[in-house]
């Protein structure tokens, strides 16, 4: 058990080594934020769940086709939610290949 999301932090970059499943989140996030975009400007709820399966329908094929590996979120939602949005930053950033 993690008490802080600086602890859990290595833990979920461990469970993203292969790059394919990096790739993966990486699409997952951004078409997460075109459906809320779409959100924001249309207010056509049905964006919000898009956005949803969007974001973590990318992120699990990742995880089950190419890391090959149990998703964090199932175990840490919350922390997995923050992980994700730190790892997309620091992929934007070149702090992470991908």
């Amino acid at each position: 058990m993690y008490t802080s999301f600086a602890e859990f932090y290595p833990f979920y970059l461990s469970q993203h080594a292969n790059r394919l499943c990096r790739r993966w989140h990486f699409i997952g996030s951004t078409l997460a934020l075109i459906c809320l975009a779409q959100l924001l400007m249309t207010f056509d709820w049905w964006w919000g769940p898009a956005a949803l399966v969007a974001g973590y329908g990318c992120a699990w094929i990742g995880h089950f086709v190419h890391e090959k590996n149990r998703p964090a979120t199932f175990t840490y939602p919350l922390y997995s939610f923050r992980g994700d949005w730190v790892m997309y930053w620091q992929m934007l950033n070149g702090k992470i290949s991908w």
